[in-house]
């Protein structure tokens, strides 16, 4: 919300553009064909948001070029920003494909609109540097949660110098909140940095998911179940019933059903996967090379229980 108060402040435009099936909060503006819990129970939009706030908010297809460079041949001249999560993790697991991430900076920066990526999810996630560095992408303007806090309630946003040079106190660009600078989730969150610089994370969670993705594809081959598993790192999606998913179009095609009797079979076998295809999964630090094998032995003994019907 404040990032994009900020970013229409900075260009003295109004209108934001997002992608189909990406979440950035409940703030109204972005309750437009939103993903997470939105997507779940179906809803493309939410009761109480008034139509003009939705009016602001132009929508496009995540990994779609051409229709982003449609929106901004026809309004250029009213759009602020565009906010993308740089890695999907609300409509499932959607990473962008070659080149998007760099075509949207390009595009970006030719028509002076600020790009804000929304790394709540893969902040500190995907790299110390999150997708940015992973991707080799600079937005203007990023936005932190969650992880920020090392467990505690914390958010942040920041970017470039001149245009965070409009907040208050420096500038006229008000923003506020009760827990602002809490020094206890800043503390947290310093010394979970500190851990994560320490120890090789990011090759450990590439292994590991590595290894959960392998062991996924073999059990869909070895028992002929249609399906694809889209992972970036510690980030994970199992979409059955498809063969590709690179947008929220080609994710709501997966099968539900299907995946509903996973997650409970699963559930059963002891293993907690998210209950919707449109949830990312997350290995952690913490899990051993047993927990990824005990899951993998799982999702085989419901595939075979799955196909016996």
């Amino acid at each position: 919300m404040s990032a994009i108060r900020l970013a229409r402040a900075f260009t003295g435009r109004s209108k934001i553009v997002k992608f189909d099936g990406c979440y950035h909060g409940h703030v109204d503006g972005l309750l437009v064909r939103a993903g997470s819990s939105v997507a779940t129970l179906s809803l493309p939009d939410s009761p109480g948001v008034p139509s003009g706030f939705a009016a602001e908010t132009l929508v496009a297809p995540f990994n779609d070029m051409s229709a982003l460079e449609f929106l901004f041949r026809e309004e250029a001249d009213s759009i602020a920003a565009v906010i993308v999560e740089p890695v999907c993790g609300n409509m499932g697991v959607i990473p962008p494909e070659s080149g998007f991430l760099p075509a949207l900076r390009k595009l970006t920066r030719e028509h002076s609109a600020v790009l804000i990526f929304d790394e709540v999810i893969t902040g500190f996630r995907l790299a110390r540097g999150g997708a940015q560095e992973l991707y080799e992408v600079e937005a203007d303007l990023t936005c932190l949660g969650k992880v920020l806090g090392g467990g505690l309630p914390l958010g942040a946003f920041g970017g470039r110098k001149e245009i965070m040079d409009l907040l208050a106190p420096e500038g006229p660009v008000y923003q506020a909140g009760t827990l602002s600078g809490n020094p206890l989730a800043v503390a947290a969150g310093l010394a979970t940095l500190k851990e994560l610089s320490r120890m090789r994370a990011y090759q450990e969670l590439e292994q590991k998911g590595r290894k959960i993705q392998e062991g996924f594809q073999s059990v869909l081959r070895g028992h002929r179940i249609k399906g694809v598993i889209n992972r970036v790192g510690s980030m994970l999606t199992l979409f059955f019933g498809v063969e590709r998913v690179s947008n929220a179009d080609e994710a709501r095609r997966c099968d539900k059903d299907r995946f509903a009797r996973f997650f409970h079979g699963m559930l059963s076998r002891g293993i907690y996967w998210p209950p919707s295809p449109f949830e990312a999964a997350f290995l952690s630090l913490s899990h051993k090379t047993t927990d990824i094998a005990k899951t993998i032995d799982a999702f085989d003994a419901w595939a075979r229980k799955e196909l016996k019907g």
